[in-house]
């Protein structure tokens, strides 16, 4: 019976992309490998968010996979408290693996640190590396990073565990397209492009009535960090659009306490912000809006990016509004009809469009068919099983 060591910091019943990607992956995985495999999965007790709490055993047994949650120190996402949360989560999964053998390393990641963990488990045990690439996180510390100090001291470190960790890898997984050209200086791996899709919850969804009321509702869920810059959009937005639009900003993150600030700045009233929720709650949220927003913050090295945040949206029948670069930007114009797209922080182009629109709603249906998570899921979990 082979064994295989999967890595991710989030799964269910976390809120976040992670958690969304790596949940049904495994248990397909886990249904593919039946009386062929068993898993291990390290992971975390639900910390994405500190204004979310969610009941999870720290050690569960499903048939041929079992899942460890480790208990991370609380955090509010700042990058000091993800390097102390990451070191926790490293230490941890060695003590647990100590003394077992696998087959393959499985490491989902977008920090590059999962990654890393992932290459030295793999490395020392002499076993092949599957790495599910999230995020370009060298890349993006290049823009986040303002202090010029931090950034000569991290950006040398980055390099050089990136290289270590890519030459490695058995095979590369890359959740967007856009990730392609930056790993062409890494040609040992095998590549493809799984990306992330539209979970069951967003599919089969009833038809929207258009609200009768003196107001359009715009909503936003998701991480409120500096990656999605909602500080510099959506305050302003609002400012000038006025009472005839109330935004519904419903999440958790590292740069909430700018986009209070911003708000509370300008006067505006008709922005409502909302701890996050579980996704019950979140399909009804949706329901009664009347568009679904979705932006990043202008950076170079999100032109590469494709937010999981799209599949979600794209599933629905209502407009939706987003403010994307690149990449995205591209994908949006090619497979998402009904749409106010516009680039990062462009306040008066979306204002403009936004005023221009005449509303309507229609599913997606090529969309929906093309993307949905169980296929890619299945096809992704074949190119898994398939290093053992």
């Amino acid at each position: 019976m082979k064994k295989i060591l999967y890595l991710t910091f989030y799964f269910e019943p976390d809120l976040c992309a992670g958690s969304f990607r790596n949940s049904p992956l495994v248990k397909e995985l886990a249904k593919q490998l039946e009386n062929k495999a068993t898993i291990d999965v390290m992971t975390t007790l639900p910390n994405r968010y500190s204004t979310f709490e969610a009941e999870a055993m720290q050690f569960e047994s499903r048939g041929n996979y079992n899942i460890s949650r480790i208990s991370i120190p609380k955090h509010n996402s700042g990058m000091k408290d993800q390097i102390l949360s990451f070191r926790t989560y490293f230490s941890e999964v060695q003590k647990l693996i100590k003394g077992k053998k696998y087959d393959l390393v499985v490491a989902s990641s977008s920090r590059l640190f999962t990654a890393y963990l992932g290459y030295k488990i793999a490395k020392k045990q002499n076993i092949p590396l599957y790495l599910d690439i999230r995020d370009l996180f060298t890349d993006t510390i290049k823009d986040v990073l303002t202090s010029k100090v931090l950034k000569f001291a991290a950006l040398p470190i980055l390099d050089f565990v990136e290289q270590k960790v890519f030459n490695y890898a058995t095979h590369i997984n890359l959740i967007s397209g856009g990730f392609r050209k930056y790993f062409d200086k890494y040609p040992n791996a095998k590549y493809t492009s799984f990306p992330n899709g539209i979970d069951n919850e967003f599919l089969n969804l009833d038809q929207s009535e258009v609200k009768d009321r003196a107001y359009k509702v715009v909503t936003y869920a998701g991480n409120l960090g500096e990656g999605q810059g909602l500080h510099i959009i959506v305050p302003q937005a609002a400012k000038i659009l006025g009472d005839s639009y109330k935004f519904q900003i419903i999440g958790d993150g590292g740069a909430k306490h700018k986009l209070i600030a911003e708000i509370e700045r300008l006067g505006v009233k008709n922005v409502e912000l909302i701890n996050p929720v579980p996704r019950k709650e979140l399909l009804s949220a949706y329901r009664d809006s009347d568009f679904l927003f979705l932006h990043l913050n202008d950076y170079e090295a999100f032109k590469k990016v494709l937010p999981s945040k799209v599949f979600e949206l794209g599933a629905y029948d209502k407009p939706i509004i987003a403010g994307v670069a690149g990449f995205a930007n591209e994908f949006i114009e090619e497979n998402i009809p009904n749409r106010i797209l516009f680039l990062p922080g462009d306040v008066d182009e979306m204002v403009n469009q936004l005023k221009n629109y005449n509303y309507q709603t229609y599913f997606r249906d090529k969309f929906i068919a093309k993307y949905q998570r169980d296929s890619i899921n299945t096809n992704m979990a074949k190119s898994i099983v398939n290093l053992l």
